[in-house]
């Protein structure tokens, strides 16, 4: 297995007084996709928001254990800043969410934030260097400064993808990216998730098993807040270890 490039021990969240999450833990391997799966209300999305701290805005939320980037803790006093956390670790949600700004000003937003790019020529080329990693520019190269919410939904969340690579996170977090996407705009995604994962880390939490079957290498399944197996995603799918897997991958329930 690669080298980790996030981990968590012990990781527990409650909302309030439920337990959503319980003592996990799990190794992300750098430079690959991650799947997470399991049926709904599992933990997987609540899990997913650790990484990057997400549950900070939500209220109620309490989080213990460890999560690390790189070795370096995530929470706690010596943890890092969340703003700089979100600069490393990127996101892309379930529903796609541009900006009510035009096409350029979505892709620029991140960097114009964490002052990466002067304005001009060189914001320029970080635009359209996103669009292109994203599979974008051909489609909205003469349209840039239209908004970003007139596009189709696929090309909405090639967007947002685009504005998550724009700022060079070093990980991606997808959460359900193609859940609101049809097949075409969905098989669009997932190549670019194969193509992204040579420059990032990729973890993301899907509904489809096929989808983790076909993006990732690592597939972590997720039940009543635990993890119940984790490995290889051709293992998970052709040999799993534990029954409750099994049953999921095989449909007996989910």
């Amino acid at each position: 297995m690669p080298d980790a490039k996030m981990t968590t021990r012990r990781l527990a969240v409650h909302y309030g007084g439920k337990l959503a999450l319980k003592e996990v833990d799990l190794d992300i391997p750098a430079g690959d996709v991650t799947a997470l799966i399991g049926p709904s209300g599992c933990g997987k999305s609540t899990f997913l928001r650790c990484l990057n701290r997400m549950n900070d805005t939500v209220e109620g939320a309490r989080v213990s254990g460890e999560v690390t980037l790189d070795g370096k803790p995530v929470y706690g006093p010596d943890g890092i800043d969340p703003v700089l956390l979100r600069a490393r670790v990127g996101m892309v949600f379930q529903r796609p969410n541009p900006f009510p700004k035009s096409i350029y000003d979505n892709v620029a937003f991140g960097p114009r934030l964490h002052g990466l790019a002067a304005e001009g020529e060189e914001m320029d080329r970080v635009v359209r260097s996103g669009l292109e990693r994203a599979g974008l520019w051909a489609e909205v190269k003469d349209r840039l400064h239209e908004k970003g919410t007139g596009i189709s939904g696929g090309q909405q969340q090639r967007l947002c993808i685009a504005r998550a690579i724009a700022i060079e996170p070093e990980v991606i977090l997808m959460d359900e990216p193609c859940s609101a996407l049809d097949p075409i705009a969905t098989a669009k995604i997932e190549e670019l998730i194969d193509e992204l994962r040579e420059n990032f880390t990729i973890v993301i939490v899907t509904h489809s098993m096929q989808q983790a079957a076909r993006v990732s290498q690592f597939t972590a399944f997720f039940h009543l807040g635990q993890i119940i197996e984790v490995g290889a995603t051709e293992q998970v799918f052709t040999a799993p270890r534990n029954e409750l897997t099994q049953g999921y991958i095989t449909g007996r329930f989910g």
